[in-house]
């Protein structure tokens, strides 16, 4: 979710093959009768573990009234039930019921601005409104959600189960979630209650505090009050610089500009930093920032961008690669990423414009039907973007021993990282603690690192092991926290014990769903109720599912391997080693 894109190699060709109308993603919900007897997948069409989730039936609730009768009535069948929402993004298996007799309650259609109030700068909305709808309509009130993610194809509702946010030490974060000040959420119930309920939960009543990140097991948010701002400007300029002091810098620069961000190029030892800070509202400017990544893209050209990916990565094409990475990021960087001055064209730095012209974007979803002439660059049904995507928050504290870290590796295998520079980078974002429980614990600095998977599980990445000693060093030995909505198994093993109120939203998880009905063994995998998180099989390393202690854990003729790491002794890289 929530979201860094990937963007990969040739992209000279592919900047040059961005349309301008595109066919929007198919639902995620495809079903054999009607809306019975369906499967569910995620917006990139496949989960980490490549399984295959079904559910007995689909509902479409239109109101709360109908929301809360279809979660009467699942409840009194004591069916499991799992939240949809229009696009799933999210890229662990949270919307996954059990088995295959579940219940999807989908909120497609509880996609309503419910009120806007300008004089106490809130705005309530339904669940399923999308983080584009949210923006636009307070903008035409005159007001602005102060921080977003950058992607404006989430729901509300589905960004809140997941802890999505933007990037910011400012305020109260950059967190979305950290901006509600009353929520609805439909919840299992008594039979005296009728077997479904609505808790309203405002900033007083501590639930809320387990409601704000909950992964979709305590119930069904039905509308959600955000505290706004009133409507600003912001400049833009991305400043490009040798990565030598990164580690030195990386902590001020977050508390020096209110947005500012770093996107990181580690085998080109580049770091573009995105300056980027408030004006006042008559600065003059009107721009727009339409990220590249995120526009529709040719179905032939990303056909042809993901074939040479796929040639240069079982020839073990390196040097194509790292040549490629380069073109990109100069690409991107002379392009300015996609801001214009004026809606139309680049013309030079400082880009000013209004919040919600900045803040989020998402063009491949806005679009006419065109026969997938065009898609969005992930769309599974053309041949495209396929990849993994590792995103950790590492506290503050300790980030500077984790970029020297990863600049050590890259000094040892100098093209290991120009494969996730075809997807730009690492992006490095702002993060602040939070009083949700299962949001962020501290201020942090959050890394997102997007990559190449292979459509056969058992064949192994260019370089693997460099990024799984990365993966590891990030989590294991910095304590990084995990995004509930991306990553792989191995990043979520012994995760909970990292939440200091972990004891406090399992006791509300307990009150609102005590038969976990909203549970499914994945979510209680992750929440620590239940071993199995980690698998063990064939080529389990090469899909992040496996991770061991002891050599003799793994077997190397099976497509994973255990190695102690390059550099530390505390990074045990379970994975399939490269040919030298």
């Amino acid at each position: 979710m929530m979201f860094q894109k990937a963007f990969p190699s040739t992209l000279v060709f592919l900047f040059f093959c961005v349309a301008v109308f595109s066919t929007p993603p198919e639902d995620p919900i495809k079903c054999s009768s009607g809306n019975t007897t369906c499967t569910i997948t995620n917006s990139y069409g496949m989960f980490p573990d490549r399984s295959i989730c079904h559910a007995s039936k689909v509902l479409y609730p239109t109101t709360e009234q109908e929301l809360v009768s279809m979660v009467a009535s699942a409840a009194r069948s004591k069916s499991k039930m799992k939240v949809a929402t229009r696009f799933s993004h999210s890229i662990p298996k949270l919307v996954c019921p059990e088995g295959q007799n579940g219940v999807l309650i989908s909120t497609k259609y509880l996609n309503k601005i419910v009120k806007v109030d300008v004089e106490a700068r809130t705005m309530t909305v339904e669940s399923g409104v999308t983080m584009k709808d949210l923006i636009s309509e307070a903008a035409k009130a005159g007001l602005a959600l102060p921080y977003a993610p950058y992607w404006w194809g989430l729901t509300i509702g589905g960004l809140m189960g997941s802890g999505a946010h933007g990037s910011t030490l400012w305020g109260k974060g950059s967190s979305v979630h950290d901006y509600v000040v009353n929520l609805r959420i439909v919840r299992p119930a008594s039979p005296q209650e009728g077997y479904a309920k609505v808790e309203s939960l405002n900033e007083q009543h501590e639930d809320l505090n387990a409601a704000k990140v909950s992964l979709g097991v305590l119930g069904v948010i039905s509308q959600i009050t955000l505290k706004l701002e009133g409507s600003f400007k912001r400049s833009i300029t991305y400043v490009a610089k040798n990565d030598s002091d990164l580690g030195e810098e990386v902590g001020d620069f977050g508390y020096e500009h209110e947005f500012g961000d770093i996107t990181w190029y580690p085998s080109q030892q580049r770091a573009v930093y995105r300056v980027d800070d408030r004006v006042p509202i008559n600065a003059s400017g009107n721009g727009l920032y339409d990220f590249i990544p995120f526009r529709p893209t040719s179905s032939l050209a990303l056909a042809l961008l993901r074939t040479t990916e796929d040639i240069q990565e079982s020839a073990g094409d390196a040097d194509g690669k790292c040549i490629n990475a380069k073109t990109t990021t100069n690409t991107l960087i002379t392009s300015a990423y996609g801001l214009t001055n004026n809606g139309i064209i680049f013309t030079g730095y400082p880009v000013i414009g209004f919040q919600n012209r900045l803040q989020a974007s998402g063009t491949c979803l806005d679009s006419l039907k065109d026969g997938k002439i065009t898609a969005c660059a992930w769309d599974s049904r053309v041949k495209g973007e396929f990849f993994h995507q590792t995103t950790f928050s590492i506290g503050l504290s300790v980030v500077k021993d984790f970029i020297e870290d990863v600049q050590k590796l890259v000094r040892l295998e100098p093209k290991g990282l120009c494969g996730i520079e075809l997807y730009n980078g690492i992006l490095m974002r702002y993060v602040k603690a939070s009083k949700a429980y299962l949001g962020k614990q501290e201020d942090a600095l959050d890394i997102d690192i997007t990559y190449y998977r292979s459509k056969d599980p058992m064949t192994p990445r260019l370089y693997e092991d460099i990024l799984e000693e990365i993966e590891q060093l990030g989590i294991f030995k910095y304590g990084g926290i995990p995004h509930w909505g991306k990553n792989r198994n191995l990043a979520f093993e012994g995760a909970i014990k990292k939440y200091k109120n972990a004891e406090k939203f399992l006791k509300v998880k307990e009150k609102y769903d005590s038969e976990g009905l909203f549970s499914s063994t994945w979510t209680d995998q992750i929440l620590g109720l239940k071993d199995g998180l980690i698998i063990v099989k064939d080529g389990c390393a090469l899909e992040g599912l496996c991770i061991c202690s002891q050599d003799s854990h793994c077997n190397p003729s099976k497509g994973y391997y255990c190695r102690p790491g390059k550099v530390y002794k505390e990074a045990r890289v379970c994975t399939h080693l490269r040919s030298k």
